[in-house]
Parts: structure tokens; C-alpha cells; sequence
């Protein structure tokens, strides 16, 4: 089945998004809006009552490896490598395949990332 769908996607001259890892700061300051910052800057993953990245739902705890609460409840950041399709017109995360937390240290020693 899938390389049917691949087949007719290059008959009809389309590209089938492709997934890559991004690593970066995980921000989420309050309910349901998030976004991953990383080298190329800012992805949108969720926003309150609007738009939400699918596969943001299967995340898993993101604060196992260190996550820096900013608000109430367990709002805050972190850092994370996820694998995902975006749409880099908008700079938004378009599918979610997988994510996992990793140590702050990561993202704090990566010279081409802003300081949260």
C-alpha cells in the first residue's frame, strides 16, 4: 500500500513531507501552547483552542530529563530532539512522529540556540 501511495505521489509530481529531528527548547508556557525552538528559530506545535500539531498528544513526559517550571502548575521549558514534518513557510510542526526529553545541558551548550 504505501508504495502505491509513494508511486502516485511521484506521478503527480508531488513531494510527501519527509521527517527530521529537531533539537531545541520545548517551550510550554501555559495550556496547550507549545513550541520547539531551534537553530533555524521558532516552530509552532499547539496553540490554545486553535491549531494543534497531530502526534502532540502522544508526546511523552517531557519533564523527565529537566524541565524549568515558569508558571503555574507545570509550565515551563525544557529541552528535546523530536522527529517531525513541518511546513517551513509558516514555521510550523506538521506532524509529530516521535519525542523525547533530553538534559537541559544539551541545549544550553549549543552555541546557535537563544537562551530561553
Amino acid at each position: 500500500m504505501t508504495f502505491f501511495i509513494l508511486l502516485a505521489a511521484v506521478l503527480a509530481g508531488t513531494s510527501l513531507p519527509v521527517a527530521a529531528q529537531r533539537c531545541g527548547w520545548l517551550e510550554n508556557p501555559t495550556p496547550a501552547n507549545w513550541s520547539l525552538i531551534d537553530r533555524e528559530g521558532e516552530w509552532l506545535i499547539g496553540v490554545q483552542g486553535g491549531y494543534q500539531a497531530p502526534g502532540s498528544d502522544e508526546m511523552p513526559d517531557m519533564s523527565t530529563r529537566g524541565w524549568v517550571t515558569t508558571n503555574s502548575g507545570s509550565h515551563g521549558y525544557g529541552c528535546a530532539c523530536m522527529t517531525v514534518t513541518t511546513d517551513r513557510s509558516d514555521h510550523r510542526i506538521t506532524r509529530i512522529v516521535s519525542a523525547r526529553p533530553v538534559p537541559l545541558r544539551q541545549c544550553r551548550a549549543d552555541p546557535h540556540l537563544p537562551k530561553p
